[in-house]
Parts: structure tokens; C-alpha cells; sequence
């Protein structure tokens, strides 16, 4: 099947319904904290997948690039990112765990994205300070990754979690401390912690998990009429049932100066 076959029929908000309900909810938190430009802004997206944020971010006005280990899924990303005319998307092969290893990438980025891939990497404190050393003074890291004290979805988000990094998580999540002490050690100042993924979405990514074993098709033309209702009701649902979320979502901020008088 072709993978961007929707994306040609109805353009860029295709690619947010590919997989989960989730991946809506990271694009409304994102888009929120990443004010469209016309100054042409420079950003990296750091685990991009088949790159929706990455072209999203770039239909907003930055010069975005998307880094996947994945040769799939940056090919998927690439032909997206035509389709899409975002010119200002581009896409490299690298895993980003030797992300430090990119040298022309130091202090040149107003914005970094990682949605939903720390919690796939061991060491997560190397990471921070890698996607620390990225940006400029005074730019920002939008962060997504699983909630500690999330409810499990389906059985395996409870565990066990990998040892080593074949693909799964590696730890369960974060709390706004575990967060706080990694930008610490990074040299960040966390400005805003707020969480997405709320009730109704999980219920709904539940049904899509459980029909996935009949199979995945099938299981995502059933819930696409139920797209609509975490996007109209989730946020007051949650709170009034005050349902913890999928995700814990983090804004941190590059000082522009240093701290030596």
C-alpha cells in the first residue's frame, strides 16, 4: 500500500492521522509553542519518524530538519514533505545517539523537538546535553515522552522495558523532577511542564491497539470517526475524571547569557 496515499489526496493533516490519536495531540501542544515565522528560523527534530512534525514545523516557516536512524521511514518522510510543499523540510539518517557527533550542528538551532524518543535511549542524559549543545542561546527544546504514573493502555505499558535499545521503551517515563533534573544537567532552565493524551484519547488509541491484531487496517478505518471526539472533549473529560495522561510535555529554555559576571 502506499504509504503517502493519503497524504497526496488530502494534504499535510493526513500525515496526523496515520498512526495513533496521540500523535494529534502532540501536534496541538507543538503547534502552541512554536510560533509561526517569516524570519526563518532553524529547527531540528530529533527521532522525526515519517517526519509530520518536521513538516508541520516547516509549513510554520522554519528551516526544519528531521534525523531518523530509519532509511523507511526518512524515504516515507521525504516524498511527504514534497507532496506537502514544504521546501523548508529535509531529512538525514542518523541515530541520534551519537547525535554530539554532528559538529555543524552546535549552537545552530532556535528550536529542538524530540516527541516520544527519549524513552527509547539509555543513556537520556547524553541526549539532553546533546540537544542542549544544538541550540542557540535563548532557543528552546519542546519535549514529549511518556508520563511516569500514566494507566496502562494495553498490557506491555506496563513492561517489562528493554535493556537494550532494539526499538521499545527502555524506562516506563518521566515526572516533572526526573525532567527538571535533566535539564540541570543540560543547562537548560525548564520553563513549562503540561501533559497531552488525555482520557479519551487513550480509550480510543486502546480500541486501535486491540484491532490491530485483526489487523492494523482495519483496526484504523474503525476508529477514524472516533478521531473527533478527543479533539472535542478530551481536555474537559480529563480533568473532570482527572485521569492521568499519556504524556508529560516539557518546554525548556537555552540561557542567552552566561552565568560568570
Amino acid at each position: 500500500m502506499d504509504k503517502s496515499l493519503l497524504t497526496k489526496i488530502f494534504g499535510f493533516h493526513a500525515t496526523l492521522i496515520h498512526g495513533d490519536t496521540f500523535v494529534v495531540d502532540r501536534w496541538s501542544w507543538m503547534k502552541q509553542r512554536l510560533p509561526v515565522t517569516n524570519n526563518g528560523e532553524s529547527l531540528l527534530d530529533v527521532g522525526c519518524g515519517t517526519g509530520t512534525f518536521t513538516i508541520g514545523s516547516a509549513r510554520r516557516g522554519y528551516k526544519a530538519l528531521g534525523l531518523s536512524w530509519d532509511v523507511r521511514n526518512q524515504t516515507v518522510a521525504s516524498e511527504r514533505a514534497q507532496i506537502c510543499g514544504a521546501d523548508n523540510a529535509s531529512f538525514e539518517i542518523l541515530d541520534v545517539r551519537i547525535l554530539d557527533t554532528k559538529r555543524e550542528y552546535l549552537g545552530r538551532y532556535d528550536f529542538v523537538l524530540c516527541l516520544e524518543n527519549v524513552e527509547h535511549i539509555i543513556d537520556d542524559k547524553k541526549l539532553f546535553k546533546d540537544m542542549a549543545a544544538c541550540l542557540k542561546p535563548g532557543g528552546r527544546l519542546l519535549l514529549t515522552t511518556p508520563y511516569l504514573l500514566y494507566r496502562s493502555i494495553s498490557d506491555y505499558d506496563n513492561g517489562p522495558f528493554c535493556k537494550t535499545e532494539v526499538g521499545w521503551h527502555v524506562r516506563r517515563g518521566y515526572t516533572e523532577k526526573m525532567l527538571e533534573e535533566l535539564c540541570d544537567l543540560a543547562g537548560l532552565i525548564a520553563e513549562e511542564y503540561s501533559y497531552c493524551g488525555g482520557l479519551i484519547s487513550q480509550k480510543v488509541t486502546a480500541v486501535q491497539r486491540t484491532l490491530s491484531k485483526i489487523h492494523p487496517l482495519f483496526a484504523w478505518l474503525f476508529i477514524l470517526p472516533l478521531r473527533i471526539f478527543p479533539v472535542l472533549f478530551d481536555r474537559l473529560i480529563t480533568k473532570l475524571t482527572r485521569w492521568p495522561s499519556y504524556s508529560i510535555c516539557l518546554q525548556a529554555y537555552k540561557p542567552r547569557y552566561s552565568s560568570d559576571k
